[in-house]
């Protein structure tokens, strides 16, 4: 839904690119600061409460995502441990994007049920991708899905700054349940399309 958008974003950071890339910082660097960033603000800041700073600054780091995939195409360094790598830091920082959303609804709202919905999204979340990895490594294909994680993480970072900003916190609530039911789904569509594959192979 959102990787239209990547071209645009793309364009605007690749001056800072080219300059980071002048100052001799590789793109494994950048990789490697964007998520210790994201992964202190959300461990930070959601379990206090002070759910848009968090955000904010969540959001900052996260287009270094962007960056270093332009960095290292700039400088012709694309590699597979840097694909590695960042897929990997990938899942660390939404990891923390939810972890400390957990820590949010356990201290400070005191809500079992919103810290069970919480857990089962990054569960879920943590599923898709694995499905879909796991699906490549054996040579089938698994790219199916209603929402892919810009846009699991583009609409939990707006929910919880919006519900902070107008003081609604159904709106996180219901992104939340939202993306439970959309990742359900997204894993059974991978399950089956590569159950699909294996039969007619």
């Amino acid at each position: 839904m959102l990787e239209h958008l990547r071209t645009f974003f793309t364009s605007l950071i690749s001056p800072v690119a080219r300059l980071l890339l002048r100052l001799n910082v590789s793109p494994d660097t950048v990789t490697v600061v964007g998520t210790s960033g994201v992964v202190a603000a959300a461990l930070w800041f959601f379990p206090q409460g002070e759910l848009l700073a968090g955000v904010l600054v969540i959001t900052a780091f996260v287009f270094s995502d962007l960056l270093d995939g332009t960095m290292a195409r700039m400088s012709g360094r694309t590699s597979s441990w840097g694909a590695f790598l960042d897929s990997t830091l990938d899942r660390m920082g939404d990891s923390a994007i939810f972890g400390g959303l957990v820590l949010y609804f356990a201290w400070v709202v005191e809500s079992q049920v919103l810290v069970a919905l919480t857990l089962y999204t990054l569960v879920t979340g943590w599923l898709t991708s694995y499905a879909r990895a796991r699906a490549e490594s054996l040579g089938y294909e698994a790219k199916v899905g209603l929402a892919a994680r810009a846009d699991r993480l583009v609409a939990v970072l707006v929910a919880t700054g919006l519900s902070d900003i107008f003081d609604m916190p159904v709106l996180l609530e219901g992104v939340l349940w939202l993306l439970a039911a959309v990742s359900t789904v997204t894993v059974v569509q991978r399950i089956m399309t590569v159950r699909r594959q294996a039969r007619a192979a």
